[in-house]
């Protein structure tokens, strides 16, 4: 079983400006459902990200 460490506020902000980055550029440079598909490869990105990170091993 794999135990769960605390998210630092560092690591929480920088995963918060890395989708606020993805929201703002697929928002910006996609148009029609590629909009909604950017927003969801960004959550799944920030999700591992923050699964990753929120492990200990």
């Amino acid at each position: 079983m794999v135990e769960q460490k605390k998210l630092t506020k560092g690591k929480a902000a920088l995963l918060l400006v890395l989708s606020a980055l993805g929201a703002v550029v697929s928002a910006t440079e996609l148009h029609g459902w590629h909009v909604y598909l950017g927003f969801a490869i960004v959550g799944v990105v920030v999700l591992g990200g923050f699964l990753l990170w929120n492990r200990k091993s």
